[in-house]
């Protein structure tokens, strides 16, 4: 297993000159730098992250009360209708997107995505659709059948934000299919010479399972919502029963994508978290071939549990039986990968910066939410807990104890890379600590609403359940406060934090060994692969830094100091490769 470290940085600056800083105009329009599009994917993601939470404060301001007080039952349907399908389609799944299109080709040396034009290509379809996703909740007729959009509901209720809303989540997972096969292209013919696929970076291979489970589930999912698109608006009837249509068969076209979808929401934060505390424990990463290995078969099981959530829609038993046992099945990848992580950090020097706390924090709840998959999976189980709040908490610790925390610590661990400057670590431990408060506040009392039988969905309530919602009222409002630390560290950060220098975390992978924030083809000379990407404590470390040092600021040094070649297809001149 080895990796590329270069003699010097790849991108060498003259004097006073930034050769990756771009004007704030960049990020504003139609480009083909994938750094670019990486960090517009990113911020837009997070905007819309902040609309769906403010969505998500309105529904648990209205559950603080057993009664209907606060929004009208149909609001209150179009605003968790809204807030499940932001967080999925607008925020998740392209918040990975972003960070695969900003780190794959530094990682794996190469000067930009395969098909450049294509990458923004399928950016851009994204702010459309989330304009238009808001914008149903506009019009009169607002979709109010819950993100899975079960017919025979969503062809009678809200037909006119319904149409809306199936135009927004078409184009995201035109999106997803458009950047799935620029990643898989880019890691298969990309990488430079020498690298083969044990020498990746496991976040390459986390996007590289995460893009063929894209590519092969979305289309199923495009199709259910083009048929039920006939159904409301050409009057067909694939789904309503009152014309011979089946609407059990809309949920195992939506479940074969939206069952995956969890996966594709996961595997990149995995890979994420793969980064992170390698290099922040300074300790190779334990089973590296294990770690990789478990993404691809994460990506094949993740293709045939899907009817674990119609184990109460008539399905035959053996059918339950089956998608019961490799439902369970699932779990042993996703193990391997938690027991990896520990052994990776079991004896070594971590430093519990910003990212390593969020990298332990996302270990602590996924297994949470995996333990109550687990349990999910039972078929007995599962019955007696459908469509409470149960699922509830095991959806939430998964997503947001999960990929939430796992995008907080990639952005943590790469912010200096992409902006140039260090983070304030200080304001962003208070980010942490209000973070893991509110989620657990929010969240785990729902796995006690929902064994005392509480249903999901609902504005209205028995009045026993009170307490515990008052609860998770208020973990929720601290997540909302926690956003507030995170984002003004973040611009302050970026615009007056001190300069960060090009490794500051002492890493070894291939996007610490050029400039940050990186050139524009990102290197002028060509990699050489010599050490393996986790080889930490193999070699001397780097001398009179601290490895205790919670903001470490080096560049140069023993690990990097090995070989690059020129590379001939590099413009001599800097404004010609612009």
């Amino acid at each position: 297993m080895t990796q590329a470290q270069l003699q010097e940085t790849a991108n060498t600056p003259a004097l006073n000159e930034e050769p990756g800083v771009r004007k704030w105009q960049d990020y504003f329009g139609f480009n083909t730098d994938h750094k670019v599009i990486g960090i517009q994917y990113l911020v837009t993601t997070f905007i819309f992250y902040c609309m769906g939470g403010v969505m998500a404060d309105l529904v648990r301001t209205e559950l603080r009360t057993p009664e209907v007080d606060f929004v009208t039952p149909e609001v209150y349907n179009s605003l968790f209708t809204l807030h499940a399908t932001i967080m999925i389609f607008l925020w998740i799944v392209p918040a990975g997107a972003g960070f695969a299109n900003y780190l794959i080709p530094l990682m794996i040396g190469a000067k930009d995505m395969a098909f450049p034009r294509l990458n923004a290509v399928a950016f851009w379809m994204i702010p459309p659709a989330g304009i238009l996703l808001i914008s149903s909740l506009l019009v009169g007729d607002a979709p109010d059948a819950g993100w899975t959009s079960y017919p025979p509901l969503s062809l009678v209720t809200g037909q006119v934000g319904e149409g809306i809303w199936i135009m927004s989540v078409l184009l995201l997972g035109t999106s997803s299919i458009l950047g799935a096969i620029n990643f898989l292209v880019t890691l298969l013919k990309m990488r430079i010479p020498g690298m083969g696929f044990n020498q990746m970076p496991l976040f390459c291979w986390a996007m590289f399972a995460t893009s063929a489970l894209t590519l092969v589930s979305t289309p199923v999912l495009a199709a259910g919502l083009i048929l039920l698109s006939f159904d409301l608006i050409a009057g067909t009837t694939f789904f309503n029963p009152t014309g011979g249509g089946d609407p059990v068969v809309y949920q195992h076209m939506f479940w074969f994508y939206s069952h995956p979808a969890v996966y594709i929401m996961i595997l990149p934060f995995f890979g994420a978290i793969s980064e992170v505390i390698p290099v922040h424990s300074r300790k190779p990463v334990f089973g590296y071939k294990a770690i990789a290995y478990s993404s691809l078969a994460i990506s094949f099981l993740g293709l045939i549990v899907w009817a674990h959530h119609m184990f109460t829609s008539g399905i035959p038993g053996w059918l339950r039986m089956f998608f019961m046992i490799t439902t369970m099945i699932i779990a042993v990848p996703t193990g391997i990968k938690i027991f990896s992580w520990l052994a990776t950090m079991w004896g070594g020097k971590i430093r519990l910066t910003t990212a390593m706390l969020f990298a332990m924090g996302f270990v602590g709840t996924f297994v949470i939410g995996g333990i109550s998959g687990v349990m999910l999976a039972a078929v007995p189980f599962d019955i007696h807990v459908h469509d409470t709040y149960f699922v509830v908490a095991h959806l939430h610790y998964v997503l947001f104890g999960g990929s939430v925390l796992g995008i907080y610590a990639g952005l943590y661990h790469w912010f200096p890379k992409m902006t140039g400057r260090m983070i304030n670590e200080f304001w962003g431990r208070v980010h942490f600590t209000l973070t893991i408060v509110g989620l657990n506040m929010a969240f785990l009392p729902m796995h006690k609403l929902g064994m005392m039988g509480m249903n999901r969905r609902v504005a209205q309530y028995d009045p026993k359940f009170t307490t515990l919602n008052e609860i998770c009222t208020y973990g929720a409002y601290i997540l909302a406060v926690s956003t507030f630390p995170f984002i003004i560290n973040a611009i302050w950060s970026w615009m007056y934090g001190p300069k960060a220098g090009n490794n500051p975390w002492d890493a070894l992978t291939l996007e610490w060994m050029t400039t940050s924030p990186p050139a524009i083809e990102n290197f002028d000379k060509l990699p050489v692969l010599a050490t393996g990407p986790y080889d930490y404590g193999l070699e001397k470390a780097k001398e009179g830094v601290p490895l205790d040092d919670p903001n470490p600021v080096l560049s140069g040094g023993p690990n990097s100091v090995l070989r690059a070649e020129p590379d001939p297809k590099v413009a001599a001149n800097p404004e010609d490769r612009k």
